[in-house]
């Protein structure tokens, strides 16, 4: 069985920043790799500011800031990035074609043993796996964000992956603090994004067809479930709207059925450029959305 003691991630956007400060922070080496150099410097950003909040809770020093970066390599150059890597993790965005062109590039330059593993939330791995001469050691490891607040990890295999890779996965995933939940049969959107997706689903279309607006599903799921974690509209906004958007429309052309198309109310924030957190706007307004006032939940008393 592959022992992974060096990775590497491929993108360097929302999830590649937090899946590699997690990595660096249990102790391994982890090189993100991104073709935009500047993408690279907006992810060293952020994960300062990650391990800013960390230290601001009293979680860590410091002096364990410091040493969690030394443990992080950047990189522009991808033979660089992979070159003694046991495992490359790719995380860019969530289109087959884009996924299958860097799955050839990293077979041609991973050392033999390595696995490559695709974050990718929705896409099957068999979609991947033939892009490379190495489809036992092709397998989905799909992290949920952010990942330190969501410690869990779905493992799937494509129709060759072999069992000795996902225990190695499974084995990792423990070793960094994340609960491997193991995909037992392909299926688009493998475990718990197949539940999210049924919410997401319906509630974009509650609001594009004017049942009730976007805030007031989000206040009833809030008062409903507790305010613990982001309602569905807020969560969209913190997933990047582009993202949810690219897997809707992935699901659309899974099944053929039209009425699984993204509806307008999605659709055209995305042709307007407000993709939620990211870029300041998107169902809400950020920094200081209105979900997070301390009135959104309140009675009208006025």
């Amino acid at each position: 069985m592959t022992v992974i003691k060096r990775i590497a991630i491929i993108g360097a956007g929302t999830m590649g920043r937090m899946i590699s400060l997690q990595i660096a922070r249990h102790g391994f080496p982890v090189t993100l790799y991104d073709i935009q150099s500047e993408m690279l410097t907006d992810a060293k950003q952020a994960q300062r500011d990650y391990l800013a909040g960390w230290m601001s809770a009293g979680d860590i020093t410091i002096t364990d800031s410091e040493t969690i970066l030394a443990r992080i390599t950047l990189s522009s150059d991808l033979l660089e990035a992979v070159k003694d890597a046991d495992l490359v993790i790719e995380a860019v965005p969530e289109q087959v074609d884009l996924k299958r062109k860097v799955f050839k590039q990293l077979d041609a330059v991973m050392r033999e043993h390595a696995i490559i593993a695709t974050n990718s939330s929705s896409i099957r791995v068999s979609l991947l796996e033939d892009a490379t001469e190495r489809p036992e050691q092709v397998a989905n490891f799909h992290f949920y964000t952010p990942v330190w607040d969501s410690p869990m990890v779905e493992v799937g295999g494509g129709t060759q992956t072999s069992s000795d890779v996902l225990d190695a996965l499974s084995e990792f995933a423990i070793a960094i603090g994340i609960l491997p939940l193991r995909v037992q049969k392909e299926s688009t959107g493998f475990i718990f994004n197949r539940v999210w997706r049924a919410i997401k689903r319906e509630v974009l279309r509650v609001a594009d067809s004017g049942v009730a607006s976007f805030e007031d599903i989000d206040r009833a799921w809030m008062i409903k479930y507790g305010t613990h974690d982001l309602p569905p509209f807020a969560q969209m906004d913190r997933i990047g709207l582009d993202v949810v958007q690219a897997i809707e429309e992935h699901y659309a052309r899974e099944s053929g059925d039209p009425a699984d198309l993204p509806p307008p109310i999605l659709t055209e924030k995305v042709a307007r450029g407000d993709l939620g957190q990211k870029t300041g706007c998107g169902f809400y307004t950020y920094p200081n959305p209105s979900y997070a006032q301390s009135d959104f939940l309140k009675p009208d008393k006025s």
